[in-house]
């Protein structure tokens, strides 16, 4: 145990420093390929769960320890062996041992005592210092102080929902590909492969107990996909008809190019800026079997890749805080910082402007990002149309996370 207890510390180090969880996960398993499929999710749980409930855990380490230790690393094994003891069925003593083994490797081994102590500790005062941390702001929401602050002002009366959605665990829903099958058909497959699931409507389906995706019935022939309930409105949102000219700007991993392939024959450009991610789009497609174009570019920048034929549909999927799917990234809410949005605002004008002349006449444009905060959605549309006269919006929604689904927003523009 104590070697997975030094890569999640590790993990929560490089996050610390900016790197993404999902980068920072793949590289500590990467770099110790001998980790059995019991210890690679072991990490993982570690990893997400830390970060996921790093507020309560950070007071609960203060409460503990009431300044910051001179080996952060130290505080950061801590924090992953308090997780252990709250939130996992791994035996109390076997964590506090082998945390103590992990910190004999941390500063000569001096720091050793401690960690029994603080750790026994807690054990000791669990129930009091739980609820000590249950009465601050920054713990009970497992949300930074400023993140707290701008939901409320948004959604005064559904920020407690949208907060305690972002801290629990995300559903696994699956699309199914309707050129193979129907709703109906898949789960029954699935109640016959013992992993009961639910329609959700339209072609989604959500399991009842998540499963890993070998474990699903036809999944490596293309007859489902792993694709949040909310994800799944752009395609439909779209009104795709055969023959069809269409643009998905940042295409990558793929899901919303998959969906609009199964839902018309349509000939559809996928475009990506970072190639490693534009060969996920390329993997999930022939998965499915389907094509595309796929190409490298800069969506911004049409002058370099556009060849001058107007699109009858384009999803402007544009780069965001990912604020909506926190839950499914725990460490976006630590990563991001309030300032960080005026250059994404930039960021996303820029693209909508740079897209827009693409469109032909009486063509629909998909405004769309996974943040819940108004001045990457309400906002943009609103400074998008002052800007764009021939544009109407025919329907916009906001999605917040819930049971159900991830935090959306989609805004569907007609060019006249």
């Amino acid at each position: 145990m104590h070697q997975i207890q030094q890569l999640a510390a590790d993990i929560l180090g490089r996050v610390e420093a900016g790197a993404t969880l999902t980068d920072s996960l793949a590289e500590a398993q990467r770099s110790h390929g001998k980790l059995t499929p019991q210890e690679k999710g072991a990490l993982q749980d570690l990893s997400y769960g830390s970060l996921r409930h790093l507020g309560v855990l950070n007071h609960c380490l203060r409460q503990l320890v009431p300044k910051p230790l001179p080996e952060p690393q130290l505080e950061r094994l801590l924090l992953v062996a308090l997780y252990q003891l709250q939130h996992t069925r791994a035996a109390p003593y076997a964590v506090v041992n082998e945390a103590v083994t992990s910190a004999a490797g941390i500063a000569r081994g001096k720091f050793k005592g401690l960690v029994n102590g603080v750790l026994r500790n807690f054990q000791r005062r669990r129930e009091e210092i739980l609820a000590a941390a249950a009465k601050d702001a920054i713990a009970s929401a497992n949300h930074p102080d400023w993140w707290v602050a701008k939901l409320k002002l948004a959604y005064p009366e559904q920020w407690e929902q949208a907060l305690a959605a972002s801290n629990s665990h995300p559903p696994l829903t699956l699309r199914v590909n309707r050129r193979m099958g129907s709703v109906d058909g898949y789960l029954a497959k699935l109640e016959a492969a013992g992993h009961p699931a639910l329609a959700l409507g339209g072609d989604a389906v959500q399991l009842v107990k998540p499963v890993a995706v070998r474990e699903l019935p036809g999944f490596e022939d293309g007859e489902v996909s792993v694709q949040d309930e909310g994800a799944q409105r752009a395609a439909h949102w779209l009104d795709l008809k055969p023959g069809m000219r269409v643009l998905d700007a940042c295409a990558a991993p793929g899901g919303k190019s998959g969906h609009m392939l199964e839902l018309a024959n349509i000939e559809l450009t996928a475009l990506d800026i970072d190639a490693a991610r534009l060969s996920r789009v390329a993997d999930n497609l022939e998965r499915l079997g389907l094509t595309a174009e796929l190409r490298e570019a800069d969506a911004a920048k049409p002058d370099a890749w556009w060849d001058g034929k107007p699109f009858d549909r384009i999803l402007a999927d544009v780069p965001c805080s990912a604020s909506g799917v926190a839950r499914r990234h725990p460490d976006i809410k630590w990563l991001r910082r309030p300032g960080d949005f005026a250059a994404l605002g930039r960021q996303q004008a820029a693209m909508a402007d740079a897209l827009w002349p693409l469109l032909a006449s009486g063509g629909k444009m998909l405004y769309a990002t996974c943040s819940i905060f108004p001045e990457e959605n309400r906002q943009q549309l609103e400074s998008f149309l002052r800007r764009h006269p021939d544009a109407a919006c025919l329907k916009e929604e906001q999605l917040l996370p819930c049971e159900r689904h991830d935090g959306f927003y989609y805004a569907l523009l007609e060019k006249h």
